[in-house]
């Protein structure tokens, strides 16, 4: 019947702190971890949206601390309770406790998951875990995580977490099909480009959004844009303000542009093909130039190349082939005459005691 949310800190992602929030169903130790830009209150009925949705149904009691975003005020010790806290819990059928302050024993379970998610998610010098590069690595982190750590046998029961989830399962509640959205702004529809229009500026979402429905909302300097899927509330887009005239749009939301007319690269199509390519850069280079200067007997050639190969080796062809298309050299017999006239191994450098440059001996007599 009960399930209990603790928040931790995260790793640094860009120089921004971020937050774990850890929840942990009682009886069978499910443990769910979700990383969080923020604590606030639409961050935090979201979070419990996907704990619930992944534990499958909603317990009767959710038991956390009393951060203002759960507990307003104390009056003769009786928690007073953040009216929208309460909403959100009508709406999914539980009811939100906290422990008694000062008292965290009473919330173990959480406490436990918060210790163990920051001892294999946060980088620190124990475990040697590098820098998140990037929001998304930390995301696929924290799924990893859940994963493992709900498929290995628990230290007390002596079985994995989701392999009893199944039998709790049938002691929760059914969730209702839509999330509490009420507290993640105004209604947004994404339009072909992945963009919405909020305040007169466009922002980016993921492209993979198009025509659906995000909820908008401003929260301090930055706009937050969360969807609605199967798995619950999910933040998938953060800008900052901006205005307009000024759109905010991140490149990560959209997939690898396809190379253009100016920067195709070659791809194999045959045999023959795939062996010239094989050569190296330089075979990839004189492709492109080749055909660029519109050279004759092309496919000729390459078989030419691939042949002298054999003879003279991989490398120094290669090396050939980049020379010849720096210079321009697409005739019949250019790669072989360079690779005659300048072996790779023996090149040519000027002597320190030669120069080209003229003499001056013909400048004596000015200014006489």
């Amino acid at each position: 019947m009960w399930a209990q949310w603790d928040w931790g800190q995260g790793p640094m992602i860009g120089g921004r702190a971020t937050n774990l929030f850890c929840a942990w169903l009682g009886w069978s130790r499910v443990r769910v971890v979700l990383p969080t830009w923020d604590r606030t209150m639409p961050t935090l009925i979201g979070c419990l949206d996907r704990a619930m949705r992944a534990f499958g149904g909603a317990p009767t009691y959710w038991l956390t601390d009393n951060e203002k975003t759960v507990t307003v005020d104390h009056v003769a010790g009786v928690a007073v309770r953040n009216p929208r806290i309460v909403e959100a819990g009508h709406h999914y059928g539980v009811t939100i406790a906290t422990c008694v302050p000062f008292d965290p024993e009473s919330k173990g379970g959480s406490e436990a998951t918060v210790r163990i998610a920051k001892a294999d998610l946060v980088p620190t010098d124990a475990n040697l875990l590098e820098d998140y590069a990037s929001w998304a690595e930390l995301v696929d982190a924290c799924e990893a995580f859940t994963i493992e750590v709900n498929a290995r046998p628990h230290r007390v029961t002596r079985r994995a977490p989701v392999d009893m989830l199944v039998e709790e399962q049938l002691r929760l509640h059914r969730l209702p099909d839509v999330g509490f959205t009420a507290c993640f702004g105004e209604t947004r529809r994404v339009s072909w480009s992945a963009t919405i229009s909020y305040g007169g500026v466009t922002y980016s979402v993921p492209h993979t959004l198009a025509d659906e429905v995000v909820w908008a909302r401003v929260a301090g300097d930055e706009l937050v844009v969360t969807h609605l899927a199967g798995r619950g509330a999910v933040e998938v887009a953060r800008h900052a303000l901006s205005t307009p005239g000024h759109p905010m749009i991140d490149d990560a939301h959209y997939p690898p542009r396809p190379a253009g007319p100016l920067n195709r690269e070659p791809k194999a199509t045959n045999d023959a093909e795939a062996a010239f390519l094989a050569l190296g850069d330089g075979a990839r280079v004189w492709l492109i130039e080749a055909g660029a200067s519109g050279a004759s007997r092309v496919k000729v050639k390459m078989a030419e190349a691939v042949e002298l190969a054999a003879l003279y080796g991989t490398d120094r062809v290669d090396a050939a082939l980049g020379q010849a298309a720096t210079f321009g050299r697409f005739a019949e017999g250019d790669v072989a005459s360079i690779l005659t006239a300048a072996p790779t191994a023996d090149q040519r450098r000027a002597g320190e005691h030669h120069s080209l440059q003229d003499g001056t001996s013909s400048w004596e007599g000015f200014g006489k």
